[in-house]
């Protein structure tokens, strides 16, 4: 057990950081099974990182009040039973109230980690573990949930973290760590952690509305969403080796991070068409990105400042108010442009209906077919094939309607694309404008 403590401890970290986006592929399945909105289904996402943002800071200072191993023990408790409360959620009231209080746990748990890390592995190890814990979670969230959606249902993302919470309880009690008691020393690193609270902005919109566009937009299952996005991860937990390979200056790795993001968050804005294959490099960007930045950020937020506990606090609350910001300039944009899409794209469908091969009283059935699934989907990118599904043609008519299918289908998509174009396009810029507060560092570097 004693070598597994560690372990847990730092599962535990990824665990808590990955919630702040392990639901979004699960999001039109809670919609459907809980019979909400789409506007309660987005605080979901929002309360979670909301109040995580908001109780990080007031959390830390009650830390050094607490024995830092009881501290731990009970900010995971309290996540282990509100992500059981979330599994077993009836409503989506119950279910937002839930994630509120594992935001709370999560939290206290995030604290408390840091200090239990660092009495396991000593400071360096200990700090660098747990920064490390955060980034890799943050990036495999969307990933992990995903591939637990379609393969079981949306109440596995939570059930499967309820076991790696308990079995952190006695991990936590099972270090001996003293009480921190140190004195305010330094103050917050304002200029890191609002580059920080920027770059969690902008990466909203690749960790966010990527996997929308998959699954709503060019209609892509869940889990092939989250094998797509796994590009992200990957690409980020392959910076760490890349940085240490070429060893630029922190502020330069920071510095490129930025640009990185903002250039992949364009890719992503216009891709040719809607083939994955056009998000693999720009999400390779994004990822290397997400490597460079949130790991030095929060390590320059942190470095050398006391008490630690303390700063950590304000890197994890710029983060998700970050992500909180990221969601609310972000959500009015995609959901405007999408519904300022559908005009235009019913005229093109129309077209494309007309110019069809097909004999008058065909062309009637299809139009009278996608007319009711465009009413019946309105507000949401819409599946045509259920509107062909239920047309009974004559066998050789249907090569023509199959055609026609695609046809839509890819008029659909490319309608779908523009919608998210510019969401990721003041993704991009807000990517640049974290690159814009780094710029002072190349004279004086703070502390």
């Amino acid at each position: 057990m004693r070598r597994a403590v560690a372990p847990l401890l730092i599962v535990t970290v990824a665990l808590v950081l990955a919630d702040s986006a392990v639901v979004t592929l699960a999001l039109p399945d809670i919609l459907v099974h809980l019979d909400a909105s789409v506007g309660q289904v987005a605080w979901v996402l929002i309360a979670y990182n909301l109040v995580l943002g908001l109780a990080a800071v007031p959390a830390a200072m009650g830390f050094s009040r607490a024995q830092p191993r009881l501290f731990s023990a009970l900010g995971i408790a309290v996540f282990a039973g509100s992500s059981a409360v979330c599994a077993v959620a009836g409503s989506i009231d119950v279910l937002i109230a839930a994630r509120c209080f594992q935001a709370v746990g999560g939290a206290l748990a995030l604290i408390g980690c840091l200090e239990l890390l660092v009495a396991a592995y000593g400071e360096r190890r200990g700090v660098a573990s747990w920064i490390t814990a955060g980034v890799v979670g943050t990036a495999v969230g969307p990933v992990a949930g995903g591939l637990l959606t379609q393969a079981i249902s949306w109440q596995a993302i939570f059930v499967v973290q309820v076991p790696v919470a308990v079995l952190a309880v006695p991990a936590a009690l099972a270090v001996r760590a003293a009480p921190v008691v140190v004195a305010d020393r330094h103050r917050p690193s304002v200029r890191a952690n609002v580059t920080l609270a920027l770059m969690s902005a902008a990466l909203t919109a690749a960790l966010f509305l990527l996997v929308l566009l998959l699954v709503q937009g060019w209609g892509r299952s869940p889990a092939t969403a989250a094998v797509t996005v796994s590009v992200v991860p990957l690409a980020a937990i392959a910076a760490r080796p890349l940085a240490r390979l070429l060893r630029p200056p922190p502020e330069v790795e920071v510095a490129v991070g930025c640009f990185l993001v903002a250039g992949g968050l364009v890719g992503l804005a216009i891709p040719p068409s809607a083939s994955l294959a056009w998000t693999i490099a720009p999400q390779a960007l994004v990822g290397l990105g997400l490597g460079l930045t949130v790991d030095q950020l929060t390590t320059r937020a942190m470095e050398m400042r006391l008490p630690r506990a303390q700063h950590a606090g304000w890197t994890i609350g710029a983060r998700h108010i970050g992500v909180v910001v990221g969601l609310a300039i972000l959500t009015p944009v995609f959901t405007a442009d999408l519904r300022d899409a559908q005009v235009p794209a019913q005229q093109a469908i129309t077209s494309l209906v007309l110019d069809a091969p097909l004999p008058p009283q065909d062309k009637i059935a299809v139009a009278e077919a996608l007319g009711g699934e465009l009413s019946a989907q309105a507000q949401q990118v819409p599946d045509l094939h259920r509107a062909f599904a239920k047309l009974d043609l004559d066998p050789a008519e249907r090569p023509a309607a199959a055609r026609l299918e695609r046809d839509l289908t890819a008029q659909v998509e490319r309608a779908a694309t523009r919608a998210f174009r510019d969401s990721f396009l003041i993704g991009a810029g807000l990517a640049l404008l974290a690159l814009m507060t780094l710029i002072p560092l190349g004279r004086r570097r703070s502390r």
